[in-house]
């Protein structure tokens, strides 16, 4: 019998439901600082290398990076999430099994993009540089697919602040390779070795931090095992590009590209705090749920408390992106061009609200085996994405865009109906008192608002008056938050 790899370190300690809570809501905030760290490091690199190199040379690296993504889809059909949703503990001959699958699939995977090689360099004019960051680009999927167990590993056991040591590092490596090198004159070549380097010392660094004996083995009941949540999961990641992604496609021929850039920078805005806050949240809690998948009562607790974190930050972030949304196109002279795009913003932020809300949901759904309905949930978003989208668009152009993406938003009561018999979630707790804070906190912002004169001190006060009225508010509604949050990480 094979033994469970995860029963053969003595090591690890057993992930009790108290401990896994305080795991997942650390892990969350480990993620967040990720977050607030990775993101001024981006930003400065972004604004050397746009010194640095030219549009052309920028346009290679995203082209390129695109097809790489999109070849990244086929490399994996859900084998990760399958391991980390697994209820029973693993053994090892199903990471191995698994391990060798995802190795052969991405050996095709580079094989099929090697071959491919002239069409590429013909549709999109690439140089020599060119080709050798498209074939670096491919290389490093193979890097990425032999971090997946490793990874997995760590994730199972909620250890994110070992987890993600390696992707700072990663991310600084990278960004520090590819600016120097620019300012150097390399160009293209930058990214190519900035690539290289930075997928080496990952790989590096997640096996220091987790070790584990890669092997080739493959049983085909573990395979299938495996396949039976990994197909379904991955069919949604599909689905979810078809309705996103396929729609920003379609919508480029119906209201041309001046409505596609004014609606995907009003997207981009509304989603920006889902991004920011929530994205954290979910990767630490689908592990944390599915550890939890048998003890309902502890995973309907932590479901709750997810959902009240997410929208406590959310929801604040949104009604103040909505208020001074205005004030800042007015004051910036190159953001007047953005003032057709304003309603579209107000109009979704209400699809933002509602995804921070339904996202952990799902996310319930998958941790506890219910793929199916996540998949069903998800048909059913992208046939009224392409039936209320495409229509409203034509009539309205970008308002109507948006009105249809929030039209699709509210069906998302069917998530709350099919989560509500497998998990018992206090919404009155998680999502109205959140609630109701920031509708009080936008009413005192609005009186200031209007007020002042638009101007930048306008702006100051508006965010300082939001502040104040939001953690007030907060804390009257729920004064056990401050003990709450020393329970969980100050308390030894």
């Amino acid at each position: 019998m094979d033994e469970s790899v995860e029963q053969l370190d003595p090591t690890e300690e057993k992930l009790t439901a108290e401990k896994i809570k305080k795991k997942a809501i650390k892990g969350a905030a480990i993620l967040t600082g990720r977050m607030a760290l990775m993101r001024p490091i981006d930003f400065f690199s972004m604004a050397l290398l746009t010194a640095f190199l030219n549009p052309a040379e920028f346009g290679i690296y995203f082209v390129v990076l695109a097809i790489k993504n999109f070849l990244a889809y086929f490399s994996d059909i859900g084998f990760a999430a399958a391991l980390i949703q697994k209820k029973e503990q693993l053994t090892e001959l199903e990471l191995k099994t698994i391990f060798t699958a995802q190795q052969i699939l991405v050996l095709i995977i580079i094989i099929v993009g090697f071959i491919l090689t002239p069409l590429i360099k013909s549709i999109y004019h690439l140089n020599d540089a060119g080709l050798f960051l498209y074939w670096v680009l491919l290389f490093s999927l193979l890097l990425s697919s032999l971090k997946t167990i490793p990874s997995v590993l760590l994730e199972r056991k909620l250890e994110f602040g070992k987890w993600v040591f390696p992707q700072i590092i990663e991310t600084i490596i990278f960004n520090i390779v590819v600016v120097f090198l620019a300012w150097k004159g390399f160009g293209v070549t930058s990214y190519t070795v900035a690539v290289l380097l930075s997928g080496v010392a990952g790989l590096f660094l997640i096996y220091l931090i987790k070790p584990w004996l890669p092997g080739v083995a493959f049983s085909i009941s573990a395979f299938k095992s495996i396949l039976k949540f990994g197909m379904p999961y991955q069919a949604n990641t599909l689905l979810a590009m078809v309705k996103d992604d396929g729609m920003i496609l379609f919508l480029g021929g119906l209201i041309g590209p001046v409505g596609v850039g004014l609606l995907g920078w009003a997207q981009k805005w509304a989603y920006a705090p889902l991004r920011f806050f929530m994205d954290q949240v979910i990767k630490v809690t689908f592990p944390a749920f599915s550890r939890l998948q048998d003890n309902r009562k502890e995973l309907s607790n932590l479901v709750s408390k997810s959902i009240f974190f997410v929208c406590l930050l959310v929801f604040p972030a949104l009604v103040m992106l909505v208020l001074l949304a205005p004030t800042l196109v007015a004051i910036i002279p190159k953001y007047i061009k953005w003032s057709p795009a304003l309603f579209a913003l107000s109009v979704l932020t209400i699809t933002s609200a509602l995804a921070a809300i339904t996202t952990p949901l799902t996310n319930t759904l998958n941790a506890i085996g219910k793929i199916n309905l996540t998949f069903k949930l998800m048909i059913m978003w992208t046939v009224l994405t392409w039936i209320f989208v495409p229509a409203l668009s034509y009539i309205y152009g970008i308002n109507g865009a948006a009105v249809g993406f929030t039209l699709v938003g509210l069906s998302s009561v069917v998530a709350l109906y099919l989560v509500a018999k497998h998990v018992d979630i206090d919404y009155l707790q998680s999502v109205g008192k959140p609630l109701l804070a920031a509708v009080l906190m936008g009413l005192s912002v609005f009186i200031i608002r209007n007020l002042l004169s638009v101007s930048f001190q306008q702006v100051a006060v508006m965010v300082l008056t939001g502040l104040i009225a939001y953690w007030t508010m907060i804390f009257l509604l729920e004064p056990k938050l401050v003990s709450l949050i020393k329970n969980q990480f100050i308390k030894k």
